[in-house]
């Protein structure tokens, strides 16, 4: 390790990424309650099982390709230069294993598998109740392994294309990780069809409320736990200006942002709390008091301006969050009018709409700033900002989820048959556990009349 300076900041690097993946672990907890709560009784088993199992698919996936992807991509390639030796973030690499030699790769993989993970639990979100187990583990392997982890390569890299040419700055993932994860949620559910029921004849939309708003409000606070561990591992901990380089530097060691740019954990804590307040505050005000998006809405206040974050004014921070909150709860219902889309969490506004507006937002608010220390690169711009939250949630989201969600619905292998929709898809599970229970009772009254 060189030093006792160097051994210092790499044992703390270690732990600091370790413990923000355990925060970040909380996330899932979160959803997996959340969407359980939402959720009506007879679908709770295949609810759970649906996004528990995201974690040994999108974990294995992810460490054979997935940050491949993220170290090798970030040119395009064939936009700013070609494909990147990224030999060593292979699965076949000595620092994929037990290693004494590297000592951050394994902590620093686990935290982007953990957004990968979030990524996949909000298209799973949308689609609770009809959509079959194996299409949405088919999706979940895409959007957690491949197309979110492109868009991170593209735009929440140091080096990536579009921090490059278009001044790309989304330092908390309004975009790369909530608007792709929306708009890819939106393409699915497009495909998918409302739940039974949802829609009266006359197109008018019925509420389908949570089964148990006690579950879906304890699982909101743990995502909002994990979030705030999600910030903390989207920053560099502890880095030598000298490091760096550019137009950005200072006199002492620093943490920084994904960019390599300076923050501190101070500023995020202001502005992580302040957009959640004025989020929820907003939610309540506009939904008359509804729970369900009041809290949600205090998660979508911090998406939206999750992108600039890093330097925002905490007051800033919370007209953002509000302002957000207000279009992103009008979006969903119209579009639920309009479109009939049944977003049975309200995925696509929460995550999708909100990081969407995220990205523009920061456009404006941070015109002419430094998108990354190094001076060559694009100043932030609104129409930089614009045209990536596009790329995140057209391009990289709604596009491929939309087209291979038409693809497995020719097959017949996206949605439920409309019978097991109405039994419930634990029925089987139910009959099979009665039938067991049934056969136990006989065992026990035949001793019993032994005795």
């Amino acid at each position: 390790m060189g030093n006792n300076l160097d051994a210092l900041t790499t044992v703390f690097t270690e732990f600091y990424y370790w413990v923000t993946v355990v925060f970040m672990f909380l996330i899932h907890v979160g959803f997996c309650m959340y969407e359980v709560g939402a959720s009506r009784r007879r679908n709770h088993m295949h609810t759970l099982m649906k996004n528990t199992m995201v974690i040994p698919l999108v974990t294995i996936t992810f460490y054979f390709f997935g940050w491949w992807i993220y170290w090798a991509l970030p040119n395009g390639p064939g936009i700013t230069g070609g494909l990147v030796d990224a030999s060593a973030n292979a699965a076949n690499s000595p620092t994929m294993a037990t290693h004494l030699g590297d000592r951050i790769t394994g902590v620093f993989w686990a935290a982007f598998l953990l957004f990968s993970w979030t990524a996949a639990s909000i298209v799973s979100g949308g689609a609770i109740e009809r959509i079959r187990s194996s299409a949405f583990w088919i999706h979940a392997v895409l959007i957690g392994s491949v197309f979110w982890i492109i868009d991170a390569s593209w735009g929440w890299h140091s080096g990536g294309w579009m921090v490059q040419l278009l001044g790309y700055h989304d330092a908390y993932a309004s975009g790369v990780i909530h608007a792709i994860a929306g708009g890819y949620a939106l393409g699915v559910l497009c495909v998918l069809g409302p739940r039974l029921g949802k829609f009266a004849a006359d197109g008018t939309p019925r509420d389908i409320p949570p089964h148990n708003p006690w579950l879906v409000t304890i699982g909101i606070f743990l995502i909002y736990t994990g979030f705030w561990g999600f910030y903390a591992a989207c920053n560099v901990p502890a880095i030598s200006p000298e490091a760096i380089g550019g137009l950005i530097t200072g006199e002492t060691w620093t943490a920084t942002n994904i960019y390599l740019s300076p923050t501190t954990l101070g500023a995020i804590t202001f502005n992580f709390l302040m957009s959640l307040s004025g989020g929820m505050l907003a939610a309540y005000i506009i939904s008359k008091g509804d729970s369900f998006w009041t809290y949600s809405g205090g998660l979508a206040g911090i998406i939206g301006a999750s992108a600039g974050n890093d330097l925002y004014h905490p007051i800033q921070a919370m007209f953002i969050g509000a302002f957000v909150v207000v279009i992103v709860y009008k979006m969903h219902f119209w579009v639920e009018r309009k479109f009939k889309i049944d977003d049975a969490v309200g995925a696509v506004a929460v995550h999708g709409y909100a990081g969407f507006l995220g990205v523009v937002i920061a456009g404006f608010m941070l015109w002419g700033q430094p998108s990354s220390p190094y001076a060559d690169y694009a100043v932030i711009t609104p129409w930089g900002q614009l045209a990536g939250a596009i790329i995140m949630f057209g391009v990289l989201g709604f596009l491929p989820a939309y087209l291979i969600s038409k693809a497995m619905n020719s097959m017949g292998i996206l949605r439920i048959p409309a019978k097991v929709e109405i039994e419930g898809l634990d029925h089987h599970s139910e009959l099979a556990y009665q039938a067991a229970v049934a056969d136990v009772i006989a065992a026990e009254n035949a001793i019993a009349q032994k005795l």
